[in-house]
C-alpha cells in the first residue's frame, strides 16, 4: 500500500470498513440535504452531492471519520431499539417536569447523586452521560470513568440513576 493510500485509511488501518464509513456517510449527508432542500432541481441536486464530497474531504484531511466520529457499527440495533426508547424516556421526563412547574405542590428536591455506569468504552460513557443530559430534570455534571455525577431535579429521579435501564440499554447497544 502506497504512503498515499494508507494516509487515506489510516482512521481504521482496514480499507474495507474506512470505505464503508465513508460510503455511509455520504448517504446520510445526502438524504439530509435532500430533506432539508425540499427543492430537487438538477442544479441544487448537484450541488448537494458536491457539498458531500467538500464534507467528507475536509473530515478525511481532519482524521474525524473514525470508529468514534461515524460510528456505524453500533447498526440499526441503536437505531431502532435505543433511540426509539430513549425519545420516550425524553418525553416522559419533560411531562413530569411541566407538571412539576405547573404545580407547585409537587415535591422539587434537587440533588447530586454519584454512580457507577456499567460501561468501559469512552463512546459508551458518552452516549450514556448526553443521554441522561437529554433526559430532562437530570444533567451530567461530571464524568470520569467508572463515575458519573448528575444533578436531579428529584430525589426520585436521582435514585433511579444507579442500575438504571439507560445504563443496561447503553451497555447492551455498545455490545456488552
Amino acid at each position: 500500500m502506497s504512503l498515499r493510500t494508507k494516509h487515506l485509511f489510516s482512521s481504521t488501518g482496514n480499507p474495507d470498513k474506512t470505505m464503508i464509513r465513508y460510503l455511509s456517510a455520504a448517504v446520510v449527508l445526502y438524504v439530509f440535504w435532500l430533506v432539508l432542500s425540499g427543492n430537487y432541481t438538477l442544479f441544487l441536486l448537484t450541488m448537494g452531492a458536491l457539498s458531500v464530497i467538500a464534507a467528507l474531504l475536509f473530515a478525511r484531511r481532519m482524521e474525524v471519520m473514525d470508529r468514534e466520529g461515524h460510528p456505524i457499527h453500533l447498526g440499526l440495533a441503536a437505531f431502532f431499539s435505543y433511540w426509539p426508547w430513549l425519545i420516550k424516556e425524553i418525553l416522559k421526563s419533560a411531562w413530569d417536569v411541566t407538571w412539576r412547574i405547573l404545580h407547585p405542590k409537587l415535591p422539587i428536591s434537587p440533588t447530586l447523586v454519584r454512580f457507577r455506569p456499567s460501561q468501559s468504552e469512552e463512546m459508551g460513557l458518552v452516549i450514556h452521560a448526553n443521554s441522561i443530559t437529554l433526559t430532562p430534570g437530570t444533567i451530567s455534571i461530571g464524568v470520569a470513568r467508572g463515575e458519573f455525577l448528575v444533578h436531579a431535579l428529584t430525589r426520585e429521579s436521582a435514585a433511579g440513576l444507579a442500575g438504571s435501564e439507560m445504563d443496561r440499554r447503553v451497555t447492551r447497544m455498545m455490545g456488552k
